[in-house]
C-alpha cells in the first residue's frame, strides 16, 4: 500500500468516538468451513502477506481484514489514522490433512522481516506490526516454539506478537485478493499453488 494512502484527515476522531474495545477485543466467534482450521497473521501490508497464503498448498481461502484493536467495525481509513491500534491481519482457512500450521508459519516468517518494530518497508505504523494470533493451545505452543527457532537465525531481536486471535473485520472488498485481481497497475500476479514467482507489493 502506497504512502499516500496513509493518512486520513478526520477519521481520528470518529475513531475515538466510536471505540468499543469491549466488542473490538471479544474472541474471533467466526467458524471455518467443516474439516477446515484458521490461522491468523499480520505481516505488513496485507495484500501481498494474503498472496503469499494463497500459494500454499492445502490453504483453501484466505481473507485481509483487521484485528486486535480498539474500534468495533473499523474502516480502512479509521485504521490508518492510527488511533484504532488494529493489525492489517491476514486470515487463512486451510484443510490440516493437507497443510501443517507449522507450514504456515513457515510462509508467515518467509514473507516479512519480524525484527522491525510497527514497520515493513516503507509502510509504517502500527497496522503493520508483525503478529501471530492463535486460536487454539496448540497453534500458540508451535507459534511460540517457531519463533524460537528463527530468533537463533537472526542477529537482531524478533518483535513479533503473539496473542490470542480476536474479532476479526473483514476488509472492504476491493482489498480482497488484491493481488491475483492486478493491483493498482492491472498486473494479475499468479496464486497458483506453489508459485515462486516474486510478489510485486502493490500490482
Amino acid at each position: 500500500m502506497y504512502l499516500l494512502n496513509r493518512f486520513w484527515f478526520g477519521s481520528a476522531t470518529k475513531a475515538t468516538e466510536n471505540m468499543d474495545s469491549s466488542i473490538a477485543q471479544g474472541p474471533d466467534h467466526d467458524r471455518p468451513a467443516l474439516g477446515q482450521e484458521f490461522a491468523q497473521f499480520g505481516a505488513g501490508c496485507f495484500w501481498s502477506v494474503e498472496l503469499s497464503f494463497q500459494r500454499v498448498a492445502g490453504v483453501t481461502k484466505t481473507e485481509v481484514g483487521y484485528s486486535q484493536g480498539l474500534l468495533h467495525n473499523p474502516s480502512y481509513s479509521d485504521v490508518c489514522s492510527g488511533t484504532t491500534r488494529h493489525s492489517e491481519v491476514v486470515r487463512v482457512h486451510y484443510d490440516p490433512k493437507e497443510c501443517s500450521y507449522e507450514s504456515l508459519l513457515d510462509a508467515f516468517w518467509a514473507r516479512h522481516d519480524p525484527t522491525t518494530l510497527n514497520r515493513q518497508g516503507n509502510d509504517v505504523g502500527t497496522q503493520y506490526r508483525s503478529g501471530i494470533y492463535y486460536y487454539t493451545p496448540e497453534q500458540e505452543k508451535a507459534a511460540r516454539e517457531s519463533l524460537e527457532q528463527q530468533q537463533k537465525k537472526l542477529n537482531r531481536k524478533i518483535v513479533t506478537e503473539i496473542l490470542p486471535a480476536k474479532n476479526f473485520y473483514k476488509a472492504e472488498e476491493y482489498h480482497q485478493q488484491y493481488l491475483e485481481k492486478g493491483g493498482r497497475f492491472g498486473y494479475k500476479q499468479s496464486s497458483s499453488k506453489g508459485c515462486n514467482d516474486p510478489i510485486r507489493c502493490y500490482g
